[in-house]
Formats: C-alpha cells, sequence, structure tokens
C-alpha cells in the first residue's frame, strides 16, 4: 500500500528531473570563454573599475601556447664552423690549422710548421694560441646555436630602427608587443559591434557575424547556432545596452592591434521553442552580464571580435 501511494510522487520527480535536464541542455545566450588574444592569449587581462573580477581563462583557443618565432636553419650546402666560415677570418683559421698539423707531423711541434721554433717559449705560445683559438670557435659556435630573431641581418632591421611602431623579435622568443592609445571612435565601434554582433547571433545570420568577428569565432557561433538547431530551439536576444565598459589592455603586435575591454551590458534573453514559439527558457525582464571582449584589427581595417571570456 505504500509503494502505490510512492508511485505518483515517483512520478513527478522523474518528470520534474526530466526538466531540470532540458532545461541546462538549452542555456541561453553562449558563455564563451573561447577565441585569441595573440601573444597574451593564455594570461589574464588585468581587472577594471568595470569588472573587479578576473577574467576566466580561455578553454578554446587556436592559439597554441609557447608559440615562438620559427629560427632560421643553416643550408645543408653550407655547413657551419669556424674554418667554414668563408672570409678573412676562415682562411686565415684554416691556414693555421693546417701548417699546425703538418709542424706535429714532423716532430716540430704545433708551431714547427709555421717557424720551426722548438723552445719552451713556442711551447708557451703553442698551448695560448691554442687556446686562444679554441675559446673564440666556441664563442662562435655558441652564438651559432642559439635561437636567431627572424628579422636578423634584413632590411626590416633598419625598418624597425626608424619605426618603433612595428616590434622586434628577441632571440628566442614570440614577438613582443607595444602598447597603444584607443581613441574614442574606437570605444564607439566596440559598443557598436557588441550589439551588432548579439543581434546577428539572434537572428542566426553568419552572414553578418561573418563581418565583425575573426574566422575562429564565427566557428564557435556556427556550433552554438547548429547546436541549437539540433535541439529545435532558438536563442532570441534583444534590447542590448551596453552599462559601462573601459579599456583593460591594448597594444599591437606587427600588423595587428589588440583591444581587450571589459563590458557590462544588459539584454532580454530568451529560449524559444523553434517550431511553436513557447518560451523555453528566460523572460521578458532584462538581465546583466559582465565579460571580457577583445578585439583585433589588422593593418587600415575594422575592429573585429577576436575573444570572449567570462568572469570569475
Amino acid at each position: 500500500m505504500f509503494s502505490l501511494r510512492l508511485r505518483p510522487l515517483m512520478a513527478f520527480l522523474a518528470v520534474a528531473a526530466l526538466l531540470v535536464f532540458v532545461t541546462v541542455e538549452v542555456i541561453a545566450a553562449p558563455r564563451m570563454n573561447s577565441g585569441s588574444r595573440g601573444n597574451r592569449t593564455f594570461s589574464a587581462p588585468p581587472p577594471t573599475a568595470t569588472s573587479p573580477k578576473a577574467a576566466t581563462p580561455i578553454e578554446r583557443s587556436m592559439t597554441q601556447p609557447g608559440t615562438s618565432i620559427a629560427r632560421p636553419t643553416t643550408p645543408a650546402s653550407q655547413p657551419g664552423g669556424l674554418f667554414n666560415r668563408p672570409g678573412l677570418l676562415g682562411g686565415l683559421a684554416a691556414g693555421f690549422l693546417g701548417a699546425g698539423l703538418i709542424g706535429l707531423l714532423l716532430g716540430n711541434g704545433f708551431l714547427g710548421g709555421l717557424a720551426g721554433i722548438t723552445s719552451f717559449l713556442g711551447l708557451l705560445l703553442q698551448v695560448g694560441l691554442v687556446a686562444i683559438v679554441a675559446t673564440l670557435a666556441w664563442r662562435w659556435w655558441q652564438r651559432r646555436s642559439q635561437p636567431a630573431s627572424a628579422f636578423a641581418g634584413g632590411p626590416a632591421m633598419r625598418d624597425m630602427a626608424v619605426n618603433d611602431a612595428r616590434p622586434r623579435a628577441s632571440f628566442g622568443g614570440s614577438i613582443p608587443d607595444a602598447p597603444i592609445n584607443i581613441k574614442p571612435e574606437d570605444f564607439d565601434e566596440f559598443e557598436r559591434t557588441l550589439g551588432e554582433v548579439q543581434t546577428a547571433y539572434s537572428n542566426e545570420d553568419l552572414g553578418a557575424l561573418r563581418l565583425r568577428v575573426t574566422p575562429e569565432m564565427l566557428s564557435y557561433y556556427a556550433e552554438e547556432l547548429a547546436a541549437n538547431a539540433s535541439r529545435g530551439v532558438m536563442n532570441k536576444i534583444t534590447d542590448v545596452k551596453l552599462l559601462q565598459g573601459d579599456l583593460a589592455e591594448a597594444w599591437r603586435e606587427g600588423d595587428d592591434d589588440y583591444a581587450t575591454v571589459a563590458t557590462r551590458y544588459q539584454q532580454i534573453d530568451k529560449v524559444l521553442d523553434r517550431v511553436s514559439g513557447r518560451l523555453v527558457e528566460g523572460s521578458d525582464i532584462p538581465d546583466e552580464g559582465v565579460e571580457y571582449w577583445t578585439f583585433r584589427r589588422a593593418s587600415g581595417g575594422p575592429w573585429l571580435v577576436s575573444a570572449i571570456q567570462q568572469t570569475n
């Protein structure tokens, strides 16, 4: 009798659990921690007045950690080494070695082939010269073995000496970044792009998104839209309004400019059934969100969204 009374309760709990599962599966607007911030992809942007909390680390990115400039290699047809160097130093070194070996073979010491010196003073000179040559060869080999800048010795090095806007690669590291100034019109573009991206996502308009986000971010948005379609829902975002925003950091890498801004905005965020239009999640009451948006701009081009991060 007791078990019969529990059956309706168990059925109710089963239905409630199913509804909770469906609710979890149809989360509203995507809460991304994805994209690329150039050399700073895996370092958190500094907190700001808009977002005192730190940004959540990026979880998905096409940028690989530890990426550095490829080092040039010595061509196989021109083996390295002190005695293979062209020019005066290589010739003198090769001649010195040949004469020294002849002297050794004749029993006259390392310098015997050069001057026939057999005295104790000659021995000291032998040791000293060998030590000097060995030290020079070792230091030269160490310099040759170090990672070299991709720009070393080329015309770009002279250009960078005149124009500091283009950063210079350091030995063994990636291209360093340089701070840049963000103008009021840039902030206007950030605000406008934020609203346009949310609207394009709400309209499931990949063409409009393509004009406002990087190809990498476009792929993430496309995945979200495909997942919504497979669940039979659509995410409608309306009345997007920026409440507060400020710059976290801005820098230049090569020909690209980056700017990460903390944004606090409100929007009406609803998940609807794709067929019936029934409300699955959300409401008509605006909710607020705080996120870090990173924008990237190629030389002379528009700002594109390249990364979005939540706050802790």
